[in-house]
């Protein structure tokens, strides 16, 4: 439910992301592709450009004030993490380039150091690819196996199936939170206990959970979590992998070379303790500054406005499509973000994908970096409308009207 001061601060909201003034091929922009990435409010902008106009400067041991300076705002950042995941301590984040590249550095250092011939790695059928190529590398390498949890008609996740694939030899459990393409909410807590209780660890991907509701790592239990700045209203290029100290701890480095280590001889390398140890080389410095000022963002909106404003939109976006002739949607679970995935009878994805880009809509079509969940489906893509709190019902509007007009023109 929206606040009862909500219209005024949509209207400031909104005002934060310049971009939604332009036109697009010659119409307003109804930017409907945010969990592909979100627009940058006017702030991340601003911490970015600061960086580079006068502070730049690397990171970590020069003595000299820049160097000093900027080391203080990146770390700032990493408490900044901490505080919206709710973590124990800042040795718990570990910077990274995405949500990718933290799934993998869990699979190739705790799952190359862990993980034995048969041992199972049990993951759901909605997950994106980078929570599946990873795993299926690790099995190419050392034998490991994956099992999948199905999805239900609707797209909520088989837990009576979970119930039965997780087992005495399941090691780790590594899913999704929130589908990119179904919209889902997974019950993320209840998958950690049923983990735990046979003994195996927990991977949550939260890269579309982040930005749209509160997550805490220790409610939830879990022992690694990863999510994407650019999802965050933050930069490309930065993400982050939580990590319970105690895992990290076990856990080598699988990148070498300056400032993850104590000391180098010829003889050895001593590595430096977490989250140093994972962050080798020079790191994406504005990336990082601009993460922490979209994490401010996010905390000054208030999950009240942002998380009434994405529930209210849903609702009325489901209402439209739900009421096109020839318009299925696809993934109708009860728990779900403001996904709208779709197919239109007649018209392939890509073709109402270019039709609604000329009205000035942007949209997502494909299989989404989820091909399996196509496959589940029988589909070859999907249109996929995902929506953000800067968007409006007319936004919503124009999308239904384009898509009958396509209807009219194209089926």
């Amino acid at each position: 439910m929206l606040p009862h001061d909500a219209a005024p601060r949509l209207a400031a909201l909104r005002a934060d992301f310049p971009i939604l003034q332009r036109q697009v091929r010659g119409k307003p922009l109804a930017y409907l592709d945010n969990a592909a990435t979100t627009l940058k409010p006017v702030s991340v902008v601003e911490a970015v450009t600061r960086h580079y106009r006068e502070e730049v400067a690397n990171i970590h041991r020069a003595a000299h004030f820049l160097s000093e300076q900027a080391t203080a705002r990146y770390e700032e950042c990493r408490g900044k993490v901490r505080r919206l995941l709710n973590a124990r301590d800042d040795s718990e984040i570990v910077f990274t380039s995405g949500t990718t590249a933290a799934i993998n550095l869990v699979a190739q250092s705790w799952g190359r150091g862990q993980l034995r011939a048969g041992d199972e790695v049990v993951v759901t059928g909605m997950e994106h690819h980078a929570n599946i190529v990873p795993w299926q590398m690790l099995r190419a390498s050392t034998g490991v196996v994956l099992k999948v949890i199905p999805f239900l008609p609707d797209g909520s996740l088989d837990m009576e199936a979970a119930g039965r694939l997780i087992g005495p030899r399941t090691r780790l459990v590594s899913f999704v939170h929130t589908s990119n393409t179904l919209g889902t909410i997974n019950p993320a807590a209840e998958l950690v206990a049923r983990a735990r209780a046979v003994g195996a660890a927990t991977l949550v991907d939260a890269a579309q959970a982040v930005a749209h509701g509160p997550v805490d790592v220790q409610a939830l239990g879990c022992d690694f979590l990863a999510f994407s700045g650019h999802k965050l209203y933050g930069p490309t290029g930065v993400g982050v992998l939580y990590g319970r100290r105690e895992r990290l701890d076990a856990m080598p480095p699988i990148t070498g070379g300056g400032d993850m280590i104590l000391s180098v001889t010829w003889e050895e390398t001593v590595y430096a303790d977490p989250p140093a140890r994972f962050e080798a080389g020079t790191p994406h410095i504005c990336g990082v500054l601009g993460l922490g000022a979209a994490i401010d963002w996010v905390t000054a909106q208030g999950w009240d406005l942002l998380m009434g404003q994405e529930e209210r939109l849903l609702r009325e976006g489901t209402r439209l499509l739900a009421g096109i002739p020839g318009l299925r949607l696809v993934g109708t679970s009860p728990r779900k973000r403001a996904i709208l995935s779709f197919v239109v009878d007649g018209i392939h994805a890509y073709e109402l994908g270019a039709f609604l880009d000329a009205e000035g809509i942007a949209i997502r079509t494909g299989h989404h970096c989820a091909q399996p969940v196509m496959d589940a489906l029988g589909l070859l893509a999907t249109a996929r409308a995902s929506l953000g709190p800067y968007n409006t019902e007319e936004d919503l509007e124009r999308l239904a009207a384009g898509i009958r007009e396509a209807q009219r023109r194209l089926a």
